[in-house]
C-alpha cells in the first residue's frame, strides 16, 4: 500500500495536496468560501465604487480592511511558529523563506493596475459574479489567461 492510499494513518511527511480526498471533503472550501463571499458582499469589499474611493485616495476603509488582514496574517504566523501547530492531518507547518526578485516589483505594479482598472482582485471575483455584476466574468476569463499565460513563458523570466 502507497503513502497516498494509507493517508489515514500515516500522512508525515506527504504534501495535503497529494492526498486523494472525496469528493464531501472539498464541501468545506466550498462552505468557507461561500461564507467569506457573503462577508465580502456584506462588507462591501468588492464594492468598484469602494475599491475605486482606495485608489484615488479618497478613503481608509479598504487601507483598513487590507491593514487589518496583514495585521491577522503577522499574528497568525507568529503563533503557527510559537506553538509549533500542525495541519488538520497532523503535518508540520513549515514557512519556507522568501527571496526577492524584481520580478515581484513588476508583477505587483500590474496586479494593482489590474485591480484599479477592474474593480476586481481574484478572490472577490466571484462574489461580483455571484451578485449579478456578469461584466466580471470577463476579468475571471482574463485572469485564467494570465495566469495560463505566465506559465507558458515563465521559465524565460527574469526570477
Amino acid at each position: 500500500m502507497n503513502n497516498l492510499e494509507n493517508k489515514n494513518t500515516d500522512t508525515e511527511g506527504i504534501n495535503g495536496s497529494q492526498l486523494k480526498d472525496s469528493g464531501f471533503g472539498n464541501l468545506k472550501y466550498l462552505l468557507v468560501g461561500i461564507f467569506f463571499g457573503i462577508v465580502f458582499v456584506k462588507a462591501e469589499i468588492i464594492s468598484w465604487f469602494r475599491i475605486q474611493e482606495m485608489f484615488q485616495l479618497q478613503s481608509f476603509f479598504m487601507y483598513g480592511v487590507i491593514g487589518s488582514a496583514v495585521v491577522v496574517g503577522i499574528i497568525s504566523v507568529q503563533i503557527i511558529k510559537r506553538f509549533n501547530i500542525k495541519t488538520i492531518q497532523g503535518e508540520k507547518i513549515e514557512i519556507q523563506p522568501k527571496t526577492f526578485s524584481k520580478g515581484q516589483i513588476y508583477g505587483g505594479l500590474m496586479f494593482g493596475f489590474g485591480w484599479a482598472i477592474t474593480g476586481a482582485c481574484p478572490g472577490p471575483l466571484f462574489a461580483q459574479i455571484g451578485t449579478g455584476v456578469t461584466v466580471i466574468i470577463v476579468t475571471l476569463l482574463s485572469a485564467i489567461l494570465g495566469t495560463w499565460f505566465y506559465g507558458l513563458i515563465k521559465d524565460k523570466l527574469p526570477h
